[in-house]
């Protein structure tokens, strides 16, 4: 007789009633259970067995019926053929080089129920008109006040963490767009409550500050495909060039900046602190929490850290640069808000934040896209997750030391327009921690 062994899904749970690898006994449940993630695993594993699984698993909602409209450029058709292979791993392509259109193309060739997954609310209403337009489907959406599941959705992290356990079989395919959140403490559970056995993921930049981008193998796959704008400037984006301009701060923020690096300076060397790492920072903040000279060395870093970040000669060389390139579509980019509503202040231009209501923004977008406003200055709200309009400028005035940013600020100027040649300016304070940043940030060029 033939023994038929179920292996079925619980609440983000494989649950089978014969070991396999990847699962362990709960003596609750009297069965062998593991994160749903491990279903691709634990399937080959039986089906290279003697033993017979009945297979309740996956219950994937009905796929729809698409017209696909998807024409793919030659490295997006390579990047979408060395991804199918495994049906697994990530795909690397700069800000503006169409990784929508890669995914929209393996939606329309596994014909699965696919989740989209994404970081915000206006990427995830991108995205909804993508397969609208290009695969002829009323997408569902969860997020921003939506609630529609459907057999192509498009969630949000946040609203699909909330519902990873109802969703975690429902789907075949998933699709992280900005795949570098994934490895955060709880947008990983999203992947590994989920059997989807097909998995991409779509990124500019992977490599994450505190290292858990290695997470991803596991979770997604590996890279199987990367390019860079420096590759693909001229034919499928615009030309471009780099800049950097270095200032000195003013006498005053000199003097300043210099004594509160020496106190911060002298409390590391009386405690021998080397910070080396994100790591080591962060055992310096939990420390700032018990020691009044730890808080008060850190707040020394704080602002000596924003002296050189702002300084009044970046916002003097600013107005130069205006006004030599007056006939140039531009966004100013800083790290701080507080800068950014100075300078809209100080130039009379629009600016955009985290603090600026969504109507304001999409109109502030919109009169820019239509040449009636020629610059704008935004913080980070604009590095990622905005469509934004064509421009041909970028000046960023301050960020941090983060090559992903770097990226992403320079994919918002190369869509491609005939006879455009892009230019991306970065003003540095020198011999200072802005000069370091902008170091290990390194070159745009690449």
């Amino acid at each position: 007789m033939i023994v038929i062994m179920l292996l079925s899904y619980c609440r983000g749970l494989l649950c089978s009633e014969v070991m396999a690898p990847g699962l362990r006994w709960d003596e609750k449940l009297r069965k062998y259970i593991g994160l749903a993630y491990k279903y691709a695993q634990v399937r080959e594993y039986f089906s290279g067995s003697r033993i017979s699984i009945e297979d309740k698993v996956l219950d994937p909602l009905p796929f729809p019926q698409i017209h696909d409209s998807v024409e793919l450029r030659d490295y997006q058709a390579k990047a979408l053929e060395l991804w199918m292979k495994e049906r697994r791993g990530v795909i690397v392509l700069p800000t503006g080089a169409g990784k929508t259109v890669v995914a929209l193309k393996a939606i329309a060739k596994l014909g699965v129920a696919t989740l989209i997954l994404v970081p915000t609310i206006d990427l995830m209403n991108q995205w909804h008109s993508q397969v609208m337009t290009r695969l002829g489907v009323d997408a569902g959406r969860l997020g921003g006040g939506y609630d529609s599941v459907k057999g192509i959705t498009v969630s949000t992290y946040d609203s699909a963490y909330v519902r990873a356990e109802e969703l975690g079989n429902r789907f075949a395919l998933l699709i992280f767009d900005e795949v570098h959140h994934l490895p955060s403490e709880g947008y990983m559970n999203v992947a590994q409550m989920s059997a989807a056995p097909y998995r991409l993921g779509l990124t500019a930049t992977p490599e994450r500050e505190d290292g858990r981008h290695v997470l991803l193998d596991d979770l997604v796959g590996p890279v199987v495909f990367r390019t860079s704008p420096s590759q693909l400037s001229g034919k499928y984006l615009s030309e471009f060039e780099t800049e950097k301009i270095y200032v000195n701060l003013t006498p005053e923020e000199e003097k300043r900046y210099y004594a509160l690096r020496e106190k911060f300076k002298r409390f590391l060397a009386s405690r021998k602190i080397r910070l080396t790492s994100s790591q080591d920072f962060g055992k310096l903040v939990r420390m700032a929490y018990r020691s009044r000279e730890a808080r008060e060395a850190l707040l020394a870093w704080h602002e000596s850290t924003e002296i050189a970040v702002n300084s009044r000669a970046k916002v003097n060389k600013l107005r130069e640069l205006l006004t030599l390139h007056d006939q140039e579509k531009t966004i100013v980019f800083t790290r701080n808000v507080e800068l950014a509503y100075e300078i809209s202040s100080l130039f009379l231009i629009p600016v955009i934040t985290y603090r600026t209501p969504k109507d304001e923004r999409e109109e502030i977008l919109r009169l820019f896209r239509e040449g009636k406003y020629r610059v704008v200055v935004t913080s980070n709200v604009l590095d990622e997750g905005i469509d934004v309009p064509d421009a041909s400028l970028a000046i960023v005035l301050g960020g941090y030391g983060s090559r992903r940013q770097l990226v992403q600020r320079l994919g918002r100027i190369l869509r491609k327009k005939d006879g455009k040649r892009a230019k991306f300016i970065e003003i540095v304070a020198k011999g200072t921690v802005d000069y370091s940043l902008s170091r290990r940030r390194g070159s745009a060029s690449v």
